[in-house]
């Protein structure tokens, strides 16, 4: 950020032309630390104009790229591990991206937007999930495995929804996996798999030569009625 640019937002939010310069350096200061931090969100509130004309950040508020951490030693010795959700620790130590929910409906799926459209619709049907797990592009067996422990750790969680697009993904690869997750674990919970693309036939066939009782569903709509009537 130049200092014109600096200036000319400054001024914009109405700082008195007195002041512009010690504005000029704390927006500048403030788009260094962003840059220089791999910041995702650097945001000063309030920033204020005392009475003798000085601009002061009064707080401040951080988030940091997860990707760049590791080229940020000093902002990573600030982490405190007894503040964050075990779960979701131990969900990162498998590269899976988890966040713990107040529902009773555990949830896999591969895609971030893939896994909101499939809560809302866990929703829209009368129940609430347990969770978001997005296991990625590249979700292995042993993936696959460490999620559903993590789900099952959740005393809350009475069955389980696998949603997989196979794009990247292969539908029979995540199909091997959740019959071996399934095997593992020893679900004693409802579990209903849909699946829809890359070799999907290949995966419905694993799934139903397994012997376990895993419930198939077709559409969105079909595994969340399906999913919140086996829960009730």
């Amino acid at each position: 950020m130049s200092a014109k640019q600096a200036a000319e937002l400054a001024t914009g939010i109405g700082v008195p032309a007195a002041s512009v310069d010690s504005a000029v350096n704390a927006l500048q200061g403030l788009f260094k630390c962003y840059m220089e931090t791999d910041a995702s969100l650097a945001e000063i509130n309030p920033l204020i104009l005392e009475g003798d004309g000085n601009i002061k950040a009064i707080d401040a508020k951080f988030n940091f790229d997860s990707n760049a951490l590791y080229r940020q030693p000093e902002i990573m010795a600030f982490r405190d591990l007894d503040e964050e959700d075990p779960d979701e620790l131990e969900a990162s130590k498998h590269d899976l991206s988890y966040i713990s929910l107040d529902g009773n409906i555990g949830c896999l799926v591969n895609g971030a937007g893939l896994a909101m459209a499939t809560m809302d619709t866990i929703k829209l049907f009368g129940a609430e999930p347990a969770n978001f797990l997005d296991v990625g592009g590249g979700a292995t067996t042993e993936k696959v495995t460490s999620a559903f422990q993590i789900m099952l750790k959740n005393p809350k969680v009475k069955g389980i929804l696998v949603n997989i697009f196979g794009g990247i993904m292969r539908c029979d690869t995540i199909a091997t996996g959740v019959v071996a997750a399934a095997r593992e674990t020893h679900i004693a919970v409802p579990l209903v798999v849909r699946m829809k693309g890359t070799n999907e036939d290949i995966g419905k066939k694993i799934l139903s030569d397994s012997g376990l009782p895993i419930i198939t569903a077709d559409s969105m709509a079909d595994a969340a009625t399906k999913i919140v009537a086996a829960v009730k």
